[in-house]
């Protein structure tokens, strides 16, 4: 087995609390090559929201780290704030808003595998189809790479507020 060179501790909640609260978006991401868990540290800046989505194929733990705000789902709400903990499996549909001092929390899932260009004949003769990835667990495909607020629209391809186009 081979040991990450930055395996312990990656990120701490000063370095969260250091970043300005109406900065929404991805703040931290885990990427070590070889991990088999995906982790994000994400900020919903104050009165905002992440709109009603779901995650067909993976069961996301969400950790709140700083701030307060309401998670929705089809059971209803509930409030959220530093410390709460809550499991999203997989297909059920959920939105986060933030409070008056915004949301920030770290999400933890399995990590989706990448796609792989294969030869046609090779995949042809396979017994099993390899697994072809997917969208981007946690809506990194809709946080906005040039000013980090997340896309309200599930289908949004360019960010409302800044114009720049969303990631793929």
């Amino acid at each position: 087995m081979t040991v990450s060179p930055r395996a312990g501790v990656l990120a701490g909640l000063a370095d969260v609390r250091a970043v300005p609260a109406d900065r929404g978006g991805a703040l931290w991401r885990l990427s070590e090559a070889g991990r088999q868990l995906d982790a994000n540290i994400i900020r919903v800046p104050p009165g905002e929201r992440v709109a009603r989505h779901a995650e067909a194929d993976l069961d996301v733990l969400l950790c709140v780290l700083d701030g307060s705000g309401e998670l929705e789902t089809d059971a209803g709400r509930q409030r959220l704030e530093a410390g709460s903990v809550a499991w999203l499996p997989r297909g059920i549909h959920r939105a986060l808003s933030a409070g008056a001092d915004g949301l920030a929390y770290v999400t933890a899932h399995t990590r989706r595998p990448g796609l792989a260009i294969r030869n046609a004949s090779a995949v042809a003769a396979a017994a099993e189809p390899e697994p072809e990835g997917g969208e981007a667990a946690c809506l990194l495909s809709r946080i906005c790479p040039a000013c980090d607020r997340p896309a309200e629209a599930i289908d949004a391809r360019y960010c409302s507020r800044c114009g720049c186009s969303l990631p793929t």
